[in-house]
């Protein structure tokens, strides 16, 4: 049976090219909201964190109603660190609308998420955004996605892939540049003729894949997904089917989507997307399926992690000072409630009860995990990212690759190339587009940590940098590090004006005056290659001799600070980043200075 009343579209692009913003507007027009209610921009992006960043960081679901047929819309993020949120929702949808930005064209996450929506077999319709823009290239760019698509050897039918001309912001949507339209009518109508209804078997024995998991302090463990067969009615018995066990389950609630609302219903069929509450052992990839009659339905595959870090208890001498969870109980439970939702994230745990080994796609993926939990109130300390490698059957030694575009004006060419250069990165192409030049590298993934803070500064903040994961190579050899050592305090106390401007002449500073800081915290850059203890905190010594040299007025330069990524990116291997919810601090791993020697001695023997 097709269910004409019925469509499921995913979102997909790049970050930035305003997918939550094409959905704010598509819910506007659908009328969801009263005339006189206050809607906030981007009203998908619901987590505080989306919402600084700009960013999504969760795949979220809603619906709107047109013409009488429900569309199901799901918004996904755009960073290639949240690709496995984009490859668990293209499960629950027949089709996606693919955002590509009127001027930049497909970037490297596009290429990531249309790949993988061919290789489900979707339908795809192609929306040309920010036509409004006054350097776009409609032309161009409608000529770059067909390029895009025959490389990643679309079939003859995904290839007759409709165009649809829009400006989300504005609110409008065309299929032509000559068209008059102050309204999404024209991309809706798209949808509803092209996107397939649902093919389903409203009669069948129940089966439904569970994609998400959401979590209210309410009513406990949400779970999201499609009825793929049968009808779930409230209030049902199921079985709930894991890889190898099954048992038997209560629904406590059924909701459907309508606007940004979960309404309860009390049936809901096959083809439609339904949160579930009652199923608090329920986990992703788990089959929800008939009493009688159960049948396991194939689990969701999600590519591999490629970084790992190693979080641990916080151990310095401000432990416990600034936070409310420190303990190594607190840490393993906060960090395995985070691995139930977050399926493109593993946990190890590691000799030590109180360290933990996290992998995730990207530095951003596992900073946003770190930035969760400063702000819930956690104190914990992570070292510096590490690239997962692996041996292929041969035996050969491989490591992430990343495909890595680049704009840059053409006067910084010069800087980043020669950067990228010693990172063993390998230059694929290269276009110039409007006194921007674009490069396309292929570069190992341990060549991009720390590369971010080095390419601002070399572009003078004008370079714009993407990556995405590009396969497995053979390893590529010793990258260099950091060129400069760290200025590491001395001894604990409180920092003085004094004691600053007889430091900064070895580097940059990160401290400034009257903060409190501890033997072994990192207070600045030295300007050599080895790390070196000094004191900030010395006093002036107080006498009745004056001289004409030593009463000069103190002048400090301002320090250098540091968000949670650029310190992750800033740090060496014995090194540590110490997160709490008042700080971000960088240290050694070893803060006794004598300890330190030691070990260092221990290495040059060895």
């Amino acid at each position: 049976m097709i269910r004409n009343d019925l469509r499921n579209i995913a979102i997909i692009a790049h970050v930035d090219h305003g997918k939550t913003t094409l959905v704010d507007a598509m819910l506007k027009q659908s009328g969801i909201f009263r005339a006189n209610e206050y809607v906030q921009e981007r009203v998908m992006d619901s987590n505080d964190q989306e919402r600084e960043r700009g960013i999504t960081i969760l795949a979220k679901n809603t619906a709107v109603m047109h013409n009488g047929t429900k569309i199901n819309i799901l918004d996904t993020p755009g960073h290639a660190d949240f690709g496995g949120e984009v490859e668990r929702v293209l499960t629950m949808v027949d089709g996606v609308l693919l955002l590509v930005d009127a001027y930049e064209g497909p970037m490297p996450q596009t290429k990531y998420v249309l790949r993988k929506a061919l290789e489900q077999h979707l339908k795809p319709i192609v929306v040309i955004n920010k036509i409004d823009r006054p350097d776009q290239r409609v032309t161009e760019v409608i000529d770059e996605v067909l390029d895009l698509f025959i490389e990643l050897e679309a079939t003859d039918e995904q290839l007759e892939f409709p165009v649809v001309l829009a400006s989300a912001r504005s609110g409008y949507a065309k299929l032509s540049m000559d068209d008059p339209s102050d309204n999404l009518e024209p991309l809706f109508k798209v949808i509803l003729e092209n996107i397939p209804a649902p093919d389903v078997d409203l009669e069948a024995p129940l089966q439904m894949l569970v994609n998400t998991l959401d979590y209210d302090d309410y009513v406990g463990r949400i779970v999201v997904g499609r009825i793929l067969r049968g009808t779930i009615h409230n209030g049902e018995n199921i079985t709930l089917m894991h890889e190898e066990t099954s048992k038997k389950a209560k629904i406590g609630r059924l909701y459907s989507y309508q606007g940004l609302k979960r309404i309860e219903a009390q049936e809901a069929g096959a083809g439609d997307i339904i949160a579930l509450i009652g199923l608090p052992d329920a986990e992703i990839g788990d089959t929800i399926a008939d009493l009688e009659n159960p049948e396991i339905l194939h689990g969701i595959k999600i590519d591999e992690p490629t970084l790992s870090m190693v979080f641990s208890v916080n151990t310095s001498a401000f432990a416990g000072r600034e936070g409310t969870f420190v303990t190594s109980r607190h840490l393993r439970d906060r960090l395995f409630k985070e691995m139930e939702t977050n399926v493109s994230m593993k946990l190890e745990e590691t000799e030590t009860p109180d360290a933990f080994k996290v992998s995730g796609r990207g530095e951003l993926h596992l900073s946003v995990l770190i930035e969760s939990m400063r702000r819930e109130g956690f104190e914990l300390q992570v070292g510096k990212p590490a690239v997962i490698m692996h041996r292929n059957e041969e035996g050969k030694l491989q490591e992430p690759m990343e495909a890595l575009t680049i704009d840059v004006p053409q006067d910084f060419m010069g800087a980043v190339m020669e950067g990228l250069g010693l990172r063993k990165a390998e230059l694929l192409n290269m276009t110039e587009m409007a006194g921007y030049l674009r490069m396309e590298f292929n570069i190992p993934a341990r060549g991009l940590i720390g590369f971010r803070n080095q390419f601002l500064t070399d572009t003078k903040g004008n370079g714009i940098m993407n990556h995405v994961f590009a396969g497995w190579a053979d390893y590529k050899g010793d990258i260099p590090g950091r060129t400069r050592g760290s200025l590491v305090a001395f001894e604990s106390g409180e920092v003085t004006p004094y004691g600053i401007d007889k430091c900064q002449e070895r580097g940059v500073m990160f401290v400034v005056p009257n903060q409190k800081i501890y033997e072994g915290q990192i207070i600045g850059e030295n300007s050599r290659e080895d790390d070196m203890d000094i004191n900030p905190c010395k006093k002036k010594h107080v006498s009745n001799m004056r001289a004409s040299g030593s009463d000069d007025s103190v002048h400090l330069i301002p320090p250098r600070t540091f968000s949670l990524e650029q310190a992750l990116e800033q740090i060496n291997e014995d090194e540590l980043v110490e997160v709490t919810p008042k700080s971000i601090r960088m240290r050694k791993a070893i803060l006794d200075r004598v300890d330190r020697g030691r070990q260092r001695s221990r290495n040059k023997k060895d």
